[in-house]
């Protein structure tokens, strides 16, 4: 399944400031900061990623039902996919 980018632009905008996040988290270690900041930094690019993964198996998966139909969803597949998010 592709997906274009207009379909899924608000994932690719909340990864791209998860990316920025995970730019500042490293900053923050090159310079010396406390450990429990950069973990707590470091904990919300984890959440921000795990939120775009689900974002795009749902937006996935609602283009497969609208397009083909349930029949056309290979649910080992998905499977695999959310697990891999896990």
């Amino acid at each position: 399944m592709r997906l274009e980018p207009d379909e899924i632009k608000a994932t690719i905008t909340r990864l791209k400031r998860a990316n920025g996040h995970l730019a500042s988290v490293i900053r923050m270690l090159e310079e010396g900061s406390e450990c429990e900041e950069a973990l707590t930094q470091l904990a919300a690019v984890n959440k921000a990623i795990s939120r775009g993964g689900y974002a795009l198996v749902a937006t996935g998966l609602e283009q497969c039902l609208t397009e083909g139909g349930r029949d056309s969803i290979d649910t080992r597949k998905l499977e695999k996919l959310f697990l891999a998010l896990a």
